[in-house]
């Protein structure tokens, strides 16, 4: 059964812990972190991107594929199912209305008045599904501007107002991370985000967790961050073992085989993370 992500978030940010959101792409991939995640115990967000929507067939493809890998390999640990980085009202409502358990709504590009008006139309058809929403403030880059100044860090008022006028239940701020692979170090401001958790009352989400340190994932759940998405360290830790089988078995053409060579490495990537969350055996 999938749930939304308010209960597991409330919990972990009660308890300081982390709860893992890890990108899907295919069936390999969801398959590897519901099993993995089922055997440390860990409650699981499964994030969905847009492009990865479109790859993987529609919303409503997922959510089959979601609900009968969950029936068929017995998962009983709490599964959320999420749309990251949904760019609209729209996607966010056909998401909704095929099964998704929760949304990102990511206005974060627009002024804040648009921002407040388009998260709080997302939020209030949500609601009436029982799906939970996720909002972003200023801008969480990419690796491209990572070593920018460019970087609109969020204001602690600013995160206030959204989330008072909104009623969303999480927020990312941007306070420093960045989508894929760091360029420069990454900085992480721990005061502004401890200021904003405490302002918010509500779970904190970290966005691009893939290149940060083990101290700065620690100290992120100390100031208030209960889910933390993960992608590219998947992409990476599956590639890696992938290339290495294709180039030592040049023969072989089953794509069962190929893909799936890659199991090991990412299952030991996310039980990597789930055990830095501090989400193992929590349920």
């Amino acid at each position: 059964m999938l749930v939304n992500i308010k209960e597991m978030t409330q919990r972990a940010l009660k308890e300081k812990y982390a709860v893992p959101h890890f990108n899907i792409n295919n069936l390999e991939w969801t398959r590897y972190v519901l099993e993995s995640c089922e055997e440390m115990r860990s409650p699981v967000i499964l994030g969905v991107s847009e492009g990865a929507a479109k790859y993987m067939g529609g919303f409503k493809t997922i959510v089959n594929l979601v609900k009968g890998l969950i029936e068929d390999l017995k998962i009983t640990i709490p599964v959320c199912l999420h749309i990251d980085h949904g760019n609209s009202f729209e996607t966010c409502k056909k998401a909704i209305d095929a099964g998704f358990t929760s949304v990102m709504i990511d206005a974060s590009n627009y002024s804040l008045e648009k921002n407040i008006n388009i998260t709080k139309q997302v939020v209030e058809y949500a609601k009436k599904s029982n799906v939970t929403v996720e909002s972003e403030i200023g801008h969480i880059g990419d690796a491209d501007d990572n070593t920018s100044k460019e970087i609109a860090y969020a204001n602690v008022d600013d995160v206030l107002k959204l989330v008072n006028e909104t009623n969303v239940d999480l927020v990312a701020p941007a306070l420093g991370s960045v989508h894929g692979l760091y360029k420069g170090e990454p900085k992480l401001n721990f005061e502004k985000m401890k200021e904003i958790s405490n302002s918010v009352k509500i779970p904190l989400v970290l966005h691009g967790g893939t290149g940060l340190y083990d101290e700065q994932i620690k100290t992120s759940i100390l100031c208030g961050v209960a889910k933390i998405n993960i992608n590219t360290d998947l992409q990476i830790a599956w590639s890696n073992e992938v290339k290495k089988y294709i180039n030592e078995n040049p023969k072989v053409y089953d794509p069962r085989k190929i893909i799936g060579s890659g199991k090991i490495a990412i299952q030991e990537k996310i039980k990597e993370k789930i055990i830095l969350f501090g989400s193992n055996n929590k349920y």
